[in-house]
């Protein structure tokens, strides 16, 4: 096992701990909408407000400047509508802190990578473990030009991840860069405005326990009444008492409802969002709670019922069933999907191709679905792969953290747990030791399918290979049984092979011996001997 890397342990994947449902908020009248957007924009400024103080306080923010700050926002909102305010702006300037040191850290590998292959001569060949020089002076130049370049980016983002600097647009980047390729993006300079005007917006509120229904400033019935308490600026335009607005459309949430009713029936804490979707000219609510983590069951008792080993690809998840011995069961399966398109198509396609493959565990028995442990944040950078510019498309485009949200969370709901294992080698060794086996002329095996075998091994605590080696003599007492062999009470296990006799069907000879059958002489060394051993390679435990 020289120069391979040490494997990390299998691990049941921790539950979800909280839950979001939506609902379209149907038949608004034209009052309605005007409030909505009166209260949107005017809390959306009180947000950008809040998020440029933020910024501007950097690293010498505390409980005082938290506090001043909330107490400006309550003079033109309210105590609740403020502490909402400030509590998005802190975590929106913390993610954006976050992608800062990722930024670096990606940075610092470009760099170190570069100056790596800049110490080679030119034309040295690498190896699998790192790579070689430049294939001419003309490319040794430019990549000498892009360290200088890197070096000078790296400079200045680690001078402002010491300021406490971070970059934020309320909004969205891209968006806002949009608004510089309206003819690409085939947007009108109105369309892009309403757009942009609708995503700076501010329509939520926190939930409160003990508050009616779990939320005072947002508030949704049983009946599915939905009211808002308007801001101190835009208390004229309530319709109902104690500065309250009621909107006439009803909602009813066909996913969770019971689960939402019994919330807000016990006055429990439910947060609520409500956003345009102005493509489409829909007005949705959207209710999010949390609830008790969902508690992981051991890592064996996951084992007992076999596993599912899923291969995560670019376009399908490779799937394969193996009993709790390591053996494959049945044909594999294959889930496709396309992560072409907008985002809602493909957090659309994933969502179906996760639904049948849970679908399937369910039917099949399992207790729990093998899935490897991804993260290509060290494989993304262009100076590891920079002429391989498809197989970088192919990993960033990947979503792997939204995937394992997705496969976690509806896991949860069908009583699956999730393994997840070490990622290192499983296609090379899968492909290895079980694609040829398993393929027969009515079953063709990918490189894909075998992995996902190797996946679900690893799950198991089973070794990738089929079986280890045999004993280096003739007979196991000289050398002891394989390493890998099931328990005496473990029906298929590999046991001792019984010789062909001459035993009657009835019971053993008179004589109580058993009789093997002629064999060749033993006089011709180079005879082959008439007795067949027979053994089910594949048929194991371990």
């Amino acid at each position: 096992m020289g120069g391979l890397r040490k494997l990390t342990a299998s691990f049941v994947v921790s539950g979800p701990c909280g839950v979001a449902v939506r609902d379209r908020l149907k038949h608004l009248t034209a009052q309605d909408e005007r409030v909505l957007r009166a209260v949107g924009a005017h809390q959306g400024a009180l947000a950008s407000g809040d998020l440029k103080a933020r910024c501007a306080d950097g690293l010498e923010h505390g409980a005082e400047t938290w506090a001043a700050r909330k107490r400006q926002l309550t003079k033109v909102s309210s105590s609740r509508i403020a502490g909402a305010i400030t509590k998005a702006t802190h975590d929106q300037w913390a993610l954006a802190r976050r992608c800062q040191a990722a930024h670096i850290r990606n940075l610092d590998a470009g760099i170190r990578t570069l100056r790596h292959r800049l110490s080679l001569p030119v034309g040295e060949r690498g190896t699998k473990r790192a790579a070689g020089g430049y294939r001419s002076k003309s490319e040794w130049f430019r990549k000498s030009r892009r360290l200088a370049a890197l070096e000078d980016r790296h400079t200045a983002a680690v001078a402002e991840w010491q300021a406490g600097r971070v970059r934020v647009v309320r909004g969205g980047k891209r968006l806002l860069n949009t608004r510089h390729h309206l003819t690409q993006a085939q947007l009108a300079e109105d369309q892009w405005r309403e757009r942009w005007e609708t995503g700076r917006w501010f329509l939520a509120a926190d939930g409160e326990s003990g508050k009616r229904f779990g939320n005072e400033t947002i508030r949704v019935t049983p009946d599915g009444e939905v009211s808002i308490r308007l801001p101190a600026p835009l208390a004229h335009l309530a319709n109902a008492q104690h500065g309250r607005y009621t909107l006439t459309a009803r909602i009813a949430f066909a996913h969770r409802g019971a689960e939402w009713a019994d919330r807000i029936a016990a006055n429990r804490a439910v947060a609520y969002r409500i956003h345009l979707d102005v493509e489409r000219g829909r007005w949705y609510l959207t209710a999010s709670w949390q609830r008790l983590a969902v508690q992981t069951i051991p890592l064996e008792t996951a084992r007992a019922r076999g596993m599912i080993g899923v291969d995560t690809n670019a376009d399908h998840f490779a799937a394969y069933r193996l009993d709790r011995h390591g053996n494959p069961v049945g044909e594999p399966h294959r889930f496709g999907y396309d992560l072409s398109g907008t985002a809602g198509h493909r957090d659309a396609q994933i969502r179906h191709a996760l639904t049948r493959l849970i679908n399937w565990a369910v039917r099949v028995g399992v207790a729990a679905i093998g899935i490897e442990d991804l993260d290509f944040t060290p494989e993304k950078t262009r100076e590891k792969h920079g002429r391989r510019k498809r197989f970088r498309q192919l990993i960033s485009g990947i979503p792997t953290g939204k995937l394992k949200a997705r496969l976690v969370s509806m896991a949860a709901e069908h009583g699956l747990s999730v393994v997840a294992v070490d990622p290192a080698y499983t296609s090379l060794w899968g492909a290895q030791h079980w694609q040829k086996p398993l393929t027969t002329p009515h079953r063709t095996m990918s490189r894909h399918d075998a992995a996902g075998i190797a996946i679900g091994r690893r799950a198991l605590g089973h070794p990738i290979r089929r079986r280890t080696a045999p004993p280096p003599h003739d007979r196991s007492d000289r050398a002891g049984h394989r390493t890998a062999q099931a328990g005496p009470g473990d029906r298929g296990r590999e046991g001792t092979r019984p010789p062909t006799t001459d035993q009657p069907p009835g019971g053993p000879s008179p004589s109580g011996k058993r009789k093997r059958e002629p064999s060749a002489s033993n006089t011709v060394r180079d005879a082959p001997s008439t007795q067949q051993w027979v053994q089910d390679s594949l048929m194991h435990a371990g």
